[in-house]
């Protein structure tokens, strides 16, 4: 079991030193901006939505390595998804960082598996999961902020 959490580990400082999707998308129809004042990350996501779809996704910010990792995986997961899939891509990381122990869709998260170790780190769960509340008040067209707090 340790050489796959060093590799999760590994996948997850990747994504933080080399973010997919690192950018403005220009033009975009939906942004939001989050804000983790425990740990001082501020994302703001981008996102080209035509028909209820992800067409485009990127995201700015400052943050750290979990919460870096976690908003580049959101970008991969649901870039050219409908709003439903990125709906229920967001159900399953949430239940999956925040009931430990529950009955996970698997082929739903997909390789968002690797995030499953935060939870390891109580306190680090709201960075992980910071970028994901951020879509879920994108696809319900929310207009409150964003903050784990």
């Amino acid at each position: 079991m340790s050489g796959l959490n060093d590799l999760y580990q590994e996948i997850l400082l990747e994504h933080n030193s080399k973010p997919s999707n690192f950018r403005v998308v220009d033009p975009h129809t939906h942004y939001k901006e989050g804000f983790n004042p425990l740990c001082g990350d501020r994302i703001h996501l981008y996102m080209q939505i035509e028909d209820g779809m992800i067409v485009d996704v990127g995201f700015q910010g400052s943050g750290c390595a979990i919460s870096r990792a976690s908003t580049s995986m959101l970008t991969e997961s649901v870039k050219g998804q409908n709003l439903t899939h990125a709906n229920q891509v967001f159900e399953e990381v949430h239940k999956m960082l925040t009931e430990p122990g529950a009955q996970l869709d698997t082929e739903v998260l997909g390789d968002l598996e690797m995030l499953s170790g935060v939870t390891d780190f109580p306190v680090r769960i709201k960075c992980a999961m910071l970028a994901w509340h951020a879509l879920k008040s994108l696809i319900d067209n929310s207009s409150d902020p964003v903050s784990t707090e």
